[in-house]
């Protein structure tokens, strides 16, 4: 079982490195979207499916609330918590339609939508990018693999964070670091000590 273990630890660290290696200009990239609209008063509408649901939670939470310093709450919302919301849009239209009836209905132009997708093939992630171009909303993309579809519906003016990696589980793992690095970024960017 420990060499189960060491081989999981190893993995990890394995991706994250390679992350690393390949990552950093898109995460800049990502992290000035997501100040930019916060300086000009704009708000961050989070989604995903399964684990990114839990780290949309998260994100939205850290910002909302606090990561690492005292300072003010910042507008993030995630899309994947309402459950009388999800009923109702999963009932009366379809689970396809999840995000984007919330992001039509909550989103402004100027606003960031955060799309998370290992795969980057959920379809109801697919569909609220649609809907966030169409409203002007810029997107920063969380994805793994190849992109996805995802990878081919962003536009030049939106971001993507493609993980180096074929395993969801690795791929979620950089998944919560890349979102920690952005609070950092955020926090450093907006309040600085």
């Amino acid at each position: 079982m420990q060499q189960r273990f060491r081989q999981q630890f190893e993995a990890s660290i394995a991706a994250k490195q390679a992350a690393l290696a390949q990552m950093l200009p898109a995460l800049g990239r990502g992290a000035q979207l997501l100040i930019e609209a916060l300086r000009a008063d704009h708000k961050l509408l989070v989604c995903g499916n399964g684990g990114s649901a839990a780290d949309a939670q998260h994100f939205a939470a850290e910002l909302s609330c606090r990561f690492e310093r005292e300072r003010p709450g910042l507008p993030a919302l995630a899309l994947t918590v309402d459950t009388s919301t999800l009923t109702a849009i999963g009932n009366d239209y379809s689970f396809e339609q999840l995000f984007a009836r919330q992001v039509q209905a909550l989103g402004r132009r100027g606003d960031v939508l955060l799309a998370i997708s290992t795969s980057g093939n959920s379809p109801n992630v697919l569909k609220a990018i649609e809907v966030a171009q169409a409203q002007q909303m810029p997107v920063l993309a969380f994805t793994g693999r190849d992109g996805g579809q995802i990878a081919r519906q962003l536009r030049e003016s939106d971001v993507e964070l493609r993980v180096p990696s074929r395993v969801t589980a690795r791929i979620q793992e950089v998944h919560i670091l890349l979102l920690h690095c952005l609070c950092d970024a955020i926090d450093q960017s907006l309040f600085p000590q």
